[in-house]
């Protein structure tokens, strides 16, 4: 038994929350526009916690890009945030705006079904880097705070090409103390 919980502990990793809203808040990221779910909820909460960087949910996720493009045009830096799933949902947003017009957007696309020894039989998972293969929509995997340091790349690098840059988030947001989070 031993074994088998120090080979699970290796496919997710821990990524807390607070760490990647010090790297937003650092990069300048005004609007953080998503589709909350049950798998991104700590970051949510980590993010109501902010004053510097303000939520927009969103009711599909076909509507995150429209709405950060509409932000770049206003001046601010948006960042996206949604599933899997959802980016296929999206998918005529990223052809059409975001490749179209060459939106410098960096999207935190969930990972949903994730894991290093890529044996998952979720699609959504299956699918989602060929997906942005078939897009070419250059990516880096993000699987824990060790990471995190690929996310000024990506900030980079989509200001660089002119292009969306996605960060697959590969493990759920780890769950902070509400003392981390300024609560009580």
């Amino acid at each position: 038994m031993q074994h088998k919980a120090t080979v699970t502990s290796l496919i997710n990793g821990v990524l807390h929350p607070k760490n990647v809203v010090a790297q937003l808040v650092e990069l300048g990221v005004s609007h953080y526009v998503t589709l909350p779910d049950s798998e991104t909820a700590h970051m949510y909460k980590a993010l109501m916690a902010e004053p510097s960087i303000t939520l927009v949910p969103v009711s599909r996720e076909g509507e995150a890009i429209p709405v950060a493009a509409g932000l770049f045009v206003a001046g601010q830096n948006p960042v996206v945030s949604i599933q899997n799933a959802g980016l296929y949902e999206a998918g005529d947003a990223l052809r059409g705006l975001a490749l179209g017009i060459g939106l410098p957007l960096v999207m935190f696309i969930g990972y949903r079904g994730h894991n290093r020894m890529g044996d998952t039989p979720d699609t959504a998972a299956k699918y989602l880097e060929p997906f942005l293969h078939m897009w070419r929509v250059d990516y880096f995997v993000v699987e824990s705070d060790d990471d995190l340091d690929r996310v000024p790349v990506a900030f980079e690098r989509a200001a660089k090409t002119n292009q969306p840059f996605a960060v697959a988030i590969g493990t759920e947001y780890a769950k902070e103390s509400s003392e981390e989070l300024g609560g009580e």
